[in-house]
């Protein structure tokens, strides 16, 4: 059966149990939602055929289990040779692989725990859990407690893992900005009581994002939270005024910062004599690991570029090493099934406004974009079409924490659908 028709049993089965004219009503009720439903008008949606309806969304488990097997087998592709590279001498050549697989079982039965929660638990949460993670980001920054790589202080040491709190952020910022919008509904066109607040709690965990410095993280968490305030009903002028504001200040950061400038710079001519051997190095050595590749790629295990040229092969470029081995088919089916998966979140969130579940609905539509838009920006940067930030694939790049907040993001989402398939079947979600 058809993804349309899958929709328009939905809609059949969710018309049979309405009582009272509900659907007679309905064009009504739905001027009250935040976002505008188009095609999803419940009363058009109310015919067809009745089918059985599935827990949770089969294909988007099979979609996102597609991508984190192919990950974990280029995380390995990309990493077996780092051994040899007297930085990671003592490390053997599984080490990245075991660490790996460790993350994504860690991810797994994280997210079959967070399935369990209902979305009613989850939106009392979400401001303790978004308080909590403004602690963690703060706490990463003390030199005894937050642990430094490459300049950087992003990550808390575990022992068998290290977490990054900004990964964390992302989820609990989604999370509260849906409760946020949900409780601010009757103030959405006031600036000062329904923007400004939720500007100075992103602006807060920006502080302390950019004092680690993770200018793309934060980069991140300001789209989640304008996407969702976008999508909750802020007006356009709000919204485009937020948007200036937004970007004048990444503007000043990125002209008050010497290597910021430099890395713009070297993006924009990143094969001159200037760059190609300092900030243009990782773009370069992706470009070409990508040109390699060319339309069938050379083969799995068979990338040069991973061979200490590329760096970060295994993380923030694996994209480049997918495209040198798998060629354009590869990187344009990575392409299709992120296109995919977003566009499935956010239907999903759709159908949960369609059903006055908001909260629900905006916390997949964030979610999605969160998903979507890191993706994108992993992929332009790997292409050339991007500036470099240090943004990992989702799914398919090396990166315990990212991976197992990935899983736990996807596993609130088939939440929001099992919920909203137990509503549409008459019962109470």
């Amino acid at each position: 059966m058809s993804f349309t028709q899958r929709l328009q049993a939905s809609f059949a089965r969710m018309g049979s149990v309405l009582t009272g004219g509900a659907l007679g009503t309905q064009a009504t009720s739905q001027q009250g939602l935040p976002v505008n439903l188009g095609a999803y008008d419940l009363a058009s949606r109310a015919r067809g055929q009745g089918s059985r309806m599935m827990g949770v969304d089969q294909t988007l488990i099979w979609v996102v289990m597609a991508l984190v097997l192919w990950g974990m087998v280029m995380v390995y592709s990309a990493s077996i040779a780092m051994p040899d590279n007297p930085r990671f001498s003592r490390y053997t050549h599984t080490h990245f692989l075991i660490r790996h697989v460790m993350a994504i079982t860690v991810g797994c039965v994280m997210a079959l725990l967070a399935f369990q929660v209902p979305m009613e638990t989850w939106e009392k949460m979400a401001r303790p859990l978004f308080v909590l993670s403004l602690i963690l980001l703060a706490l990463v920054l003390l030199p005894f407690i937050g642990k430094g790589v490459n300049g950087a202080r992003r990550w808390i040491s575990f022992g068998v893992m290290n977490f990054q709190p900004s990964e964390l952020a992302k989820l609990a910022t989604i999370i509260y900005a849906a409760n946020y919008m949900v409780r601010k509904m009757d103030v959405k066109e006031n600036f000062f009581k329904a923007v400004w607040p939720m500007g100075a709690a992103v602006g807060l965990a920006g502080v302390f994002l950019l004092a680690e410095p993770d200018m793309g993280a934060f980069l991140v968490i300001a789209t989640i939270a304008m996407g969702i305030l976008f999508l909750g009903g802020v007006n356009a002028r709000m919204f485009f005024l937020i948007l200036g504001v937004l970007i004048l200040a990444f503007v000043i950061m990125i002209a008050e910062s010497p290597w910021r400038r430099e890395r713009i710079f070297a993006y924009l001519d990143p094969f001159s004599a200037q760059h190609a051997l300092g900030k243009g190095y990782q773009l370069t050595h992706s470009l070409i690991a990508i040109g390699r590749g060319e339309v069938w790629g050379v083969g799995l295990g068979g990338s040069v570029e991973k061979l200490h040229w590329l760096p970060e092969a295994h993380t923030d470029f694996l994209l480049a090493v997918i495209g040198e081995e798998f060629g354009l088919i590869g990187v344009s089916l990575v392409i299709f099934m992120f296109l995919w998966l977003s566009r499935r979140i956010m239907v999903i969130g759709r159908q949960a406004i369609a059903l006055e579940k908001v909260f629900s609905g905006l916390v997949a539509q964030g979610v999605g974009i969160w998903i979507g838009f890191q993706a994108f920006i992993n992929m332009g940067v790997n292409l050339g079409a991007l500036p470099t930030k240090g943004l990992t694939l989702p799914f398919m790049s090396y990166g315990g924490s990212a991976l197992m907040m990935n899983l736990i993001a996807i596993a609130v989402v088939l939440r929001i659908d099992a919920e909203n398939k137990q509503m549409m079947r008459g019962g109470r979600a």
